[in-house]
């Protein structure tokens, strides 16, 4: 089978974690940034999370070079056009990017610039390859909480205008949902779309709150489930789609190798999933990849690919013209 050529939807990919090692060089050299080396091989050897990561924590220390580059406008709008274009190109026919505004802040810029740049970046790509997307917002649930609510009040200026949903992201402790109450009540009352990281650590729990306290429609990652009953029944009862990301749960040791992975058993038993590549680089890989890892590994057939698809075009946060769009891939 050509996994290459077949349409694909990314709906959990993050814009830091999907840089080009090429552009973090030109950056630097162009605004005199500094590098711990200008050897390609070395700037992507720092960005690529190994497979042997200890735990979350180590992978995301990836995102530190990206970010030290992303402060500007104009390298923002860049990396954010290059991330669709590489999507595109290996036909991914919809892409919703997060990231993290508030880490985007370093060198002066407001949020609103922030979010324009990247929707900016996106429509360039949009106009030039066969490719529609969506920003969806993050916050980094460690950080302070103090702007949440100013985040979602600029970027709710652009709802419907690339921007589509709010999320949680970044190290995950148990019962981190209780703190974000009221900002994922305030995202909705403004007219988000909820989706939210959890149970990427094996903490079902988390999730059973990202859905019954935030009102999480889908769930990034969601492993922890697998050994979590009432999560689990949450999840399939009320029809909340998971964002499985197989390798990068691999190197977070959120399972030990691909063959562990609960993705199959979750489609088998009804659990609405889709594939996802998290991060293209941080993990090393693409859409096309982690359709293959996950068809080849359970045997999976090409109407078990569009099944899935279909899930992704369904819950996807897209508006219903791009959904008939997408719908159109689908094999007979």
């Amino acid at each position: 089978m050509n996994y290459f050529n077949l349409p694909k939807i990314d709906l959990h990919c993050h814009l830091d974690g999907s840089v080009r090692p090429q552009t973090i060089i030109d950056i630097a050299h162009q605004q005199g940034v500094p590098l711990p080396s200008d050897d390609i091989n070395e700037i992507t050897s720092l960005m690529i999370a190994p497979e042997t990561c200890q735990d979350l924590d180590e992978y995301l220390k990836r995102f530190e070079l990206p970010l030290s580059v992303m402060q500007t406008q104009a390298n923002i709008e860049r990396i954010s056009y290059e991330v669709f274009e590489d999507a595109a190109r290996e036909n991914v026919k919809y892409l919703e990017l997060r990231f993290a505004p508030l880490l985007h802040l370093r060198a002066g810029l407001d949020l609103n610039q922030v979010i324009g740049s990247a929707i900016t970046g996106m429509k360039k790509a949009e106009k030039l390859f066969d490719i529609k997307g969506n920003f969806i917002l993050s916050v980094i649930r460690t950080m302070s909480k103090d702007r949440v609510n100013e985040l979602i009040d600029v970027g709710a200026l652009y709802l419907d205008k690339g921007v589509v949903a709010f999320d949680l992201a970044g190290s995950e402790q148990a019962g981190f949902c209780q703190d974000f109450v009221p900002h994922a009540q305030y995202a909705v009352e403004k007219g988000y779309q909820i989706t939210i990281h959890s149970g990427e650590q094996g903490d079902g729990q988390n999730v059973y709150d990202a859905v019954s306290l935030l009102g999480a429609k889908r769930i990034g990652h969601g492993i922890g489930i697998s050994s979590h009953a009432s999560a689990y029944d949450l999840v399939k009862g009320e029809g909340v789609v998971l964002e499985s990301c197989p390798s990068s749960n691999i190197q977070t040791k959120a399972v030990s190798d691909l063959r562990h992975h609960p993705i199959n058993a979750f489609y088998k038993d009804g659990v609405l999933i889709t594939i996802n590549t998290d991060n293209r680089t941080v993990s090393n890989t693409t859409m096309s990849e982690e359709v293959r890892k996950v068809m080849e590994e359970f045997k999976l057939s090409r109407n078990d690919y569009f099944e899935i698809y279909k899930v992704s075009i369904a819950h996807s946060f897209a508006c219903e013209s791009v959904k008939k769009h997408l719908l159109t891939f689908v094999e007979s």
